[in-house]
């Protein structure tokens, strides 16, 4: 969360990285990935994980989103980016990701 409780805000020109106590992997077993954490983990969809594999510090946000609106042709570019900076967020919140100007 913010200052004041509210949700962080993510800037389309920020490049989210993922917090060094993250992690992804892909597990054989299930062909899923997982965004693991100390004494937790995520099992990711493939939408999650696509935006997960992406937050390497070098793209920036509107940079996921253009990608990931060109891979999900289908789907309106508004709604792709709603569903990134909503996952983001609540990455964000869960410290499990870092965003950098």
């Amino acid at each position: 969360m913010g200052t004041g409780g509210r949700p962080r805000v993510i800037a389309l020109d920020s490049r989210p990285r993922l917090a060094a106590k993250a992690r992804i992997r892909f597990d054989r077993k299930t062909a899923r990935y997982l965004l693991l954490y100390p004494e937790r983990g995520l099992v990711l969809n493939p939408t999650a994980a696509d935006i997960a594999t992406l937050c390497t510090g070098e793209h920036t946000v509107h940079a996921i989103v253009e990608r990931l609106a060109e891979k999900y042709a289908s789907q309106p570019r508004e709604q792709v980016e709603r569903d990134v900076m909503s996952f983001l967020a609540t990455l964000a919140e869960r410290g499990l990701m870092q965003s950098e100007p």
